[in-house]
């Protein structure tokens, strides 16, 4: 088998020396720069990020450290200066449903029911591939797995935030993605609703053992549901500048994790490493 490392959008092979490729998906070496009044602006610099199979990933690090702009590279919703995304050996040159995005605003389509948002999805990705009766039994399906499945005829306006965002999992869950790509999807919800959705979350990814890539600002949050930690230094040109992983066994329960000595050790080194990035660049 063989790694992908792609430079200035063209994928060029390399053969793997450990063996057969062990990636579901990786970020290689990518920068990125944006062009302004005053010229180029970095906001990425040779970041490298490779996801195993069944990987949970958060990463982390202060606001407008170009966290979001990394995950739009791995949704193909942007295309980085040099480097590139490669999925299953294949380099990302657009979005596709085999990396669904759950992003801080749920996105849902007003004029929509619960039922008919996520139907929308799974008719677009599996139309010709399913009957309308699976269709319909796996649209209620994912609905149940986020516990919607009471509020199939309600519209975005009768729900509430934590509600509309179960949702938006349950569509991004509905298109059987390769991997899971997560944009502050909690960021904007009370702590006991995001408490609540963190542990939707665990459940589903005891039950599917899916990839997950998720940006969040929240130590805890990171801690809690992460195989690895990537934490990003600050910009222009932020790359990552730590990695952390979380040797704690799952299935895990936030309430047995409290007194862990192992979870307080992971959340005092992310929290430190924020903070020593805020005192040497000063307040954001």
């Amino acid at each position: 088998m063989i790694d992908t490392i792609v430079k200035n959008g063209v994928a060029a092979q390399i053969r793997d020396q450990q063996g057969p490729a062990r990636y579901l998906i990786s970020a290689e070496n990518i920068s990125l720069a944006f062009k302004t009044k005053q010229g180029l602006h970095p906001v990425l610099n040779d970041v490298t990020l490779r996801i195993k199979k069944g990987e949970f990933v958060s990463i982390i690090g202060h606001s407008g450290c170009g966290k979001s702009t990394l995950l739009n590279i791995f949704a193909g919703l942007l295309k980085p200066t040099v480097g590139g995304v490669i999925l299953e050996d294949k380099e990302v040159d657009s979005p596709g449903p085999e990396r669904a995005v759950v992003f801080q605003n749920h996105s849902l389509l007003p004029w929509l029911t619960v039922y008919e948002n996520v139907r929308l999805a799974v008719d677009k990705v599996f139309g010709r591939k399913k009957s309308k009766a699976e269709r319909d039994d796996w649209t209620r399906y994912n609905l149940k797995r986020v516990h919607m499945d009471q509020a199939l005829g309600k519209y975005p306006m009768e729900l509430s935030g934590g509600m509309k965002q179960r949702v938006g999992i349950a569509r991004a869950l509905a298109m059987e993605p390769k991997a899971l790509l997560m944009d502050e999807p909690f960021g904007a919800l009370d702590a006991l609703t995001r408490a609540q959705l963190q542990d939707v979350l665990l459940e589903i990814h005891a039950a599917l053992g899916n990839t997950v890539i998720m940006i969040t600002h929240d130590v805890d949050e990171a801690v809690l549901l992460s195989d690895r930690i990537m934490m990003m230094t600050h910009g222009p040109g932020a790359t990552i500048g730590e990695a952390l992983a979380i040797d704690l066994p799952r299935p895990r329960n936030r309430i047995d994790l409290l007194d862990d000595p192992a979870y307080q050790h992971y959340r005092s080194k992310g929290l430190r490493f924020l903070h020593q990035l805020q005192r040497r660049n000063g307040p954001e």
